[in-house]
């Protein structure tokens, strides 16, 4: 299939968002996404951004049963560890499923990955639910380590009012 991946654009945000509601689905979660399409553009065409993002674009020809020609995208950001130096962190990767099995969803990872070693980042870490098997063995195929399995590390969050309580005790 033939497919374009390229960084993303103020103009994808509203794409972005449809792909990031879809995949907000597939895991169970859809009530959860809050955010908007002009928040995403702030938030990342800033002058000081919070993340970056590869989309992967077909042509007309190629577009989806609705009409898209947005079919992927890989959400992604710089973070840093104590213990091994400059990391890239993979918040989301997805492929609308009418485009999965193509080469897509490994073609935006290696993206992102290049980019990471490019700016020095020694390895690519991210989360993937425990019930998600294809993307689990996906990744295991790639050659990623299951930390959860090896290491035993377990992802905490603060959110909310916890997370301004939590704030609000600095003071």
């Amino acid at each position: 299939m033939n497919y374009t991946v390229r960084d993303s654009t103020p103009e994808d945000c509203k794409d972005i968002m449809r792909l990031i509601v879809d995949l907000a689905e597939y895991e169970k979660m859809a009530n959860e996404v809050k955010l908007t399409h002009k928040e995403l553009e702030a938030d990342g065409f800033s002058s000081n951004p919070f993340f970056k993002c590869l989309v992967a674009e077909v042509p007309e020809e190629f577009k989806s049963k609705e009409g898209h020609t947005l079919v992927g995208y890989g959400f992604y950001f710089f973070t840093y560890s104590t213990f091994k130096g400059r990391a890239v962190y993979l918040e989301d990767l997805y492929v609308m499923p009418e485009f999965r099995g193509k080469g897509i969803g490994k073609a935006l990872m290696s993206h992102i990955a290049q980019i990471g070693r490019a700016r020095g980042c020694v390895r690519m870490q991210f989360t993937v639910l425990d019930w998600n098997k294809p993307s689990l063995d996906f990744y295991s195929s790639q050659g990623a380590l299951n930390l959860t399995a090896t290491e035993g590390w377990q992802l905490l969050r603060f959110e909310g009012d916890h997370l301004e309580k939590l704030a609000q005790s600095a003071n």
